[in-house]
């Protein structure tokens, strides 16, 4: 039996339980890894509430990212022994496998031995942020030096993975934050750029620093009111991925700023990146070179103990992390 996180109803983050359960064996081309890191991530908080693109079949495991070492492989696993050290790519599903506890089971296929330089915490914290980011700016956006790149909701961990990106490429990240709390850290991880929403005026500030080429994509989780001002200031021809749905409030579609532009509005989910092996192992060699010539660094907001797992799902969703939460095992 093994220590696991699961949760018998749905609600905040008080329905969380480590409870002991029994743990089946690998299955043919899985590998069971013992756990030592736990990344967080918002899709989590979005099962247990019941507001996720997956319903949970309870009582429900969750969890998305983790690191450890292989303690057994399936039938058919080749390239993975007991030993490695690993990290894990995210699966398409967290209720098939999920990551919150002392032991995880995974496709082996995800599984990727991280740079030795990485601790713990670090390895916990790259393939969600890096793969997302990765997905949105280079596999679909093409950026490249000196185009100008909007990166909103900036200090979340997917924020700043792609600010390290955009830099890592020659790109221009401008970074878009709601208060000034958060401006000079923004600035000290990478970005050239940063814009307050409670101070300045988005469009406006966007193409002042944009000038007359304007901005190349914008790379966005809220969607809601913003849509206008942003597309109002992209260049011909620019492209809007949108990879999330965060605002409350009604997306206005900017018809014909997208028409007198030709626009791309595109939706996008990390999913298709990992789902397409080629794709995947385009993204991972790009990752892997960056954490290793240190283009790329997880940056950790805060650790919890395995034991806090509801004070860090609070933590979470209180929008006041600088980076990725992490919960080490």
């Amino acid at each position: 039996m093994a220590r696991i996180v699961r949760f018998h109803e749905l609600g905040g983050a008080e329905v969380l339980r480590i409870e002991n359960v029994d743990v089946p064996e690998p299955g043919r081309g899985e590998v069971r890894i013992r756990v030592k890191a736990l990344g967080l991530n918002r899709a989590e908080a979005l099962l247990r509430s019941g507001k996720y693109i997956e319903t949970a079949t309870l009582p429900s495991g969750l969890g998305l990212e983790a690191a450890g070492i292989v303690e057994k492989v399936g039938e058919g696993v080749e390239g993975v022994a007991p030993g490695d050290t690993v990290s894990v790519v995210p699966p398409r599903s967290m209720i098939r496998w999920p990551a919150y506890g002392e032991v995880a089971t995974f496709p082996a296929a995800l599984l990727v031995k991280h740079p030795a330089s990485l601790s713990w915490e670090e390895a916990a914290a790259v393939w969600m942020q890096y793969l997302t980011a990765y997905g949105g700016l280079i596999d679909i956006g093409g950026v490249g030096r000196q185009d100008f790149v909007v990166i909103t909701a900036a200090s979340s961990s997917v924020g700043l993975a792609a600010i390290q990106i955009a830099n890592m490429v020659g790109a221009i990240p401008i970074a878009v934050t709601r208060t000034s709390a958060k401006r000079r850290a923004l600035l000290e991880a990478g970005a050239a750029y940063v814009v307050v929403l409670a101070e300045e005026e988005l469009e406006a500030r966007l193409k002042e620093i944009g000038g007359p080429l304007g901005v190349r994509l914008v790379f966005d989780p809220i969607g809601g009111p913003i849509f206008e001002p942003l597309t109002a200031a992209m260049s011909a021809g620019g492209i809007l991925v949108e990879y999330g749905g965060l605002s409350a409030e009604p997306t206005p579609f900017p018809l014909f700023t997208v028409l007198n532009k030709h626009l791309t509005l595109r939706g996008y989910l990390v999913h298709e990146v990992i789902g397409d092996p080629a794709r995947l192992e385009r993204a991972k060699a790009f990752i892997l070179d960056g954490l290793g010539s240190g283009g790329l660094k997880p940056i950790i907001a805060k650790t919890f103990p395995f034991d806090q797992i509801v004070e860090a799902h609070r933590f979470l969703e209180s929008n006041e992390q600088f980076g990725k939460i992490v919960v080490t095992i």
